[in-house]
Parts: C-alpha cells; structure tokens; sequence
C-alpha cells in the first residue's frame, strides 16, 4: 500500500483571492523562481534543482500540480474549499517509490512547514 498524508490549512482569503495567490507563491518562497513559457517554475530547492507545474481550473478550485526535484517526482491533487469568507486549501501526498519512508517522513515536516508559510503570505497578501 502507498503511504499518503492528507494536509489541509484554513485561509482568511476568499477562495478566488487564494487561488491567485497560490499561482504566484513561488516567485514568493524562493528568491530564485522563474517560470518558463510552457508554465514551468524552476528553482533551488531544499533536496536541490526543483520544478513545479500547476495544472490549474479556478472555476473548480483545482490546483493540482507536478513536482520534480533531483530525488524524486510527484503528482499532487490541491484543492481551494470556499467555506464562506475563508479557504480552506488542501494537499494530498503520495509517497513517490524513489524515497524511503524516513525520506517521505522527513518530506512530510518540510512540506507541514511550508504550508505554514504559504498561510502567512497568502493572507498577508491585498
């Protein structure tokens, strides 16, 4: 069985505003962003030269996305849940087969991390 965590974060953003903000939160977290002209961002990351890819629908609160680094590649569902004047944004991660479960374990803190401060940018933002 594929090990998973389910991840999820309440935003004091409506859900259109978090969506926007989610699109544009790479160039936000790593200084070294850029997104290419088929949508790819590429930057350094912690586990070394990452790319991120959203496969968006905001009609539908979609922002799945594809993720690559130099250890491993994921597929990532992403969801924005109106629930009246706030979001709630939730992720889904499997474990890829290239990393051991101490790897994923190690990945999960990171990324429960992360999403902290994606919370933190997103309801800073105006």
């Amino acid at each position: 069985m594929v090990r998973s965590r389910t991840i999820t974060i309440t935003v004091e953003k409506k859900t259109g505003d978090a969506f926007d903000a989610i699109l544009k939160m790479p160039s936000k977290m790593m200084p070294d962003a850029k997104i290419n002209e088929s949508g790819w961002w590429s930057f350094r990351g912690p586990h070394g030269q990452s790319k991120l890819k959203f496969n968006e629908n905001k009609a539908l609160g979609i922002l799945d996305h594809q993720f690559v680094d130099e250890e491993s590649s994921w597929d990532v569902p992403m969801r924005i849940v109106s629930n009246g004047d706030v979001s709630e944004v939730i992720i889904t991660l499997n474990k890829p087969d290239e990393i051991t479960d101490e790897q994923f374990d190690q990945r999960m803190t990171e990324i429960s991390e992360m999403f902290n401060s994606m919370k933190n940018i997103i309801e800073s933002e105006s």
